[in-house]
């Protein structure tokens, strides 16, 4: 009995730091439309979660789903700016991924792993909302070796976003 209730005082508190934490949701739009959701770690530092789809319609459909440590430094008022690190997975499903008729035609690998980073400016409105222009350079470390999607293809992912702040 005494495990049980220990176990429930330790889960329900995590579960308090957590909820206590400022969190935002919202959307992104850039290489992707993404669902953003952002969850504070520290004073400052945020984790930024995004999951989105791109090129739907094309043949060179794909899902994304990107993690994004940040941290933010105010620089008057309601701006601020944010630089961290990144990682994402990535899988296509578009025609051009299943088939190649190149030099040597094999099927292309669809799953991928990227790396990068993030960096961009925030503004805090009074309102409960803000709204951020960043740039989220990222490149192909493992998988699709299709030759004419550069491993660097990811370099120009530049995105607006708007977010609804919890506090």
């Amino acid at each position: 009995m005494k495990k049980i209730f220990t176990t429930m005082v330790i889960m329900l508190a995590v579960a308090s730091v957590a909820f206590s934490q400022p969190r935002a949701i919202g959307g992104r739009l850039g290489l992707n439309e993404e669902f953003s959701y952002q969850h504070s770690l520290t004073e400052g530092m945020y984790m930024d979660l995004t999951a989105g789809i791109g090129n739907f319609w094309s043949s060179w459909g794909h899902i994304d789903a990107t993690a994004a440590f940040d941290w933010t430094f105010n620089i008057k008022g309601i701006w601020n700016w944010f630089v961290g690190p990144a990682a994402g997975i990535g899988f296509g499903f578009g025609y051009n991924y299943r088939y190649y008729s190149g030099y040597d035609a094999h099927p292309y690998m669809p799953f991928r792993l990227n790396v990068g980073g993030q960096i961009g400016f925030e503004w805090q409105f009074n309102i409960p909302l803000n709204l951020t222009v960043d740039w989220r350079p990222m490149v192909n470390v493992l998988g699709f070796t299709n030759p004419s999607y550069p491993k660097w293809n990811g370099l120009y992912n530049i995105g607006v976003g708007l977010r609804y702040r919890f506090h």
